[in-house]
């Protein structure tokens, strides 16, 4: 079959260098041009940000007015300016959505910031841990007696801003598609994450969730909802939840059901239960333990490390697109010629590193091209390079609109 070019191909998106959402719309086709900052007297060292398959980089120097002057002209052609940077930072150069907007009504302006905008945080310099804590969240994460625990920064960087302005994006140029016009979108991880947390959230006022930390069903006081070590030092989740899912992980575990059908809904049985669990999992390997649950419907499954997935594609170690179309696909993450390609595995050649290792993206690299598609512009024509890597407008174009 024949699939069509990946569903936003032909968008232009406009990424000042930050931790934004732009590789999404990159898988996604998009033609994302990221703006990286200009490095004085040298050459632009390579950028600490793995997220830049499918981007291309210029160097721009905001400092300048020829630098704010491309910028607009780069906003003037773009459908999406992604702005990551802390309130008020864009709009001091001149580059907000009152001056960017006005030169092109269709550009869908997105700004993402950690704390909200119009908050008690809103000028402090924070990271996903921040975010959490302020919202709320992280309060819900963490072992029984212990202190909260924030997950790695999944939760408030990628999950509630990175992907949540994702969301607003094509929710804008979805609107676009029938007003003609496109709007200011605004993310902050702080409301992102607690629109996540809206179930565990309203829980608490429920039998669901209204004991500390650490002691409710689902945050790791429940012993079928939890996990559990083997013998050979490796681990197991556990989330028999029904009843017939319970009743099969006893039958795999070799435990006699007796009375735990009705007595595994009290708490104060929990304690024994788990004892009981943490034996009979610490007698096997995690190997002879998949060997006993694979295929049923206990919930028992092994916790797999990445290093594991990645040597063992069999298992789910294959990086994939995070949503399959089956029409127009992603572009694909697994490189090989001999890859299967289609709508689960996605389009095209893969990239290197399989989804697996990250490479950064030197700033400048790809630019070139991305100015011939934008703007028809050819490298010393309408601009050089200074000796850090920073464009420079020539003759009529520089400081100029």
């Amino acid at each position: 079959m024949a699939y069509r070019p990946p569903p936003l191909t032909g968008l232009k998106v406009l990424e000042f260098a930050g931790l934004a959402p732009g590789m999404v719309l990159a898988d996604s086709g998009a033609s994302v041009l990221r703006i990286d900052r200009a490095v004085a007297g040298a050459k632009a060292v390579p950028t600490s940000d793995m997220l830049t398959r499918h981007k291309a980089s210029i160097v721009v120097d905001l400092k300048s007015a020829g630098g704010v002057a491309l910028v607009k002209k780069l906003g003037a052609q773009a459908d999406v300016l992604i702005d990551p940077f802390r309130p008020g930072v864009l709009e001091k150069l001149g580059l907000g959505p009152q001056e960017l907007c006005k030169l092109n009504p269709r550009l869908v302006y997105a700004r993402m910031t950690g704390f909200r905008r119009d908050g008690k945080y809103a000028d402090m310099a924070g990271h996903d841990i921040n975010y959490l804590a302020v919202s709320g969240v992280l309060s819900m994460l963490g072992r029984a007696g212990d202190k909260p625990h924030p997950p790695i920064n999944l939760l408030a960087d990628f999950a509630g801003g990175g992907a949540m302005l994702v969301q607003g994006i094509l929710l804008a140029l979805l609107d676009r598609s029938v007003s003609g016009r496109g709007q200011v979108v605004e993310a902050n991880m702080v409301d992102g994450v607690n629109y996540l947390a809206t179930f565990p959230r309203q829980a608490i006022k429920t039998p669901l969730g209204s004991q500390p930390r650490g002691t409710n069903i689902l945050d790791g006081g429940c012993p079928y909802y939890d996990t559990y070590a083997t013998s050979d030092g490796k681990h197991v989740a556990v989330g028999c939840l029904e009843p017939q899912f319970f009743a099969a992980m006893l039958r795999g575990l070799g435990v006699d059901p007796g009375t735990w059908a009705t007595r595994r809904l009290d708490p104060a049985n929990w304690p024994e239960l788990r004892r009981i669990f943490t034996d009979k999992f610490g007698s096997k390997t995690r190997a002879e333990w998949e060997k006993v649950f694979d295929g049923t419907d206990a919930c028992v499954t092994p916790i797999l490390t990445y290093p594991e997935l990645e040597a063992d594609k069999q298992r789910e170690g294959d990086q994939r697109p995070a949503i399959t179309l089956a029409d127009t696909p992603m572009f694909a993450l697994k490189r090989g010629a001999n890859q299967s390609v289609g709508p689960a595995v996605g389009q095209g050649d893969g990239v290197q590193g399989d989804g697996y290792t990250g490479f950064p993206l030197s700033p400048g690299a790809g630019g070139e091209g991305v100015l011939e598609a934008w703007l028809g512009w050819a490298k010393g024509r309408e601009y050089d390079e200074d000796s850090g890597g920073a464009l420079v407008l020539k003759g009529r174009l520089n400081g100029k609109l």
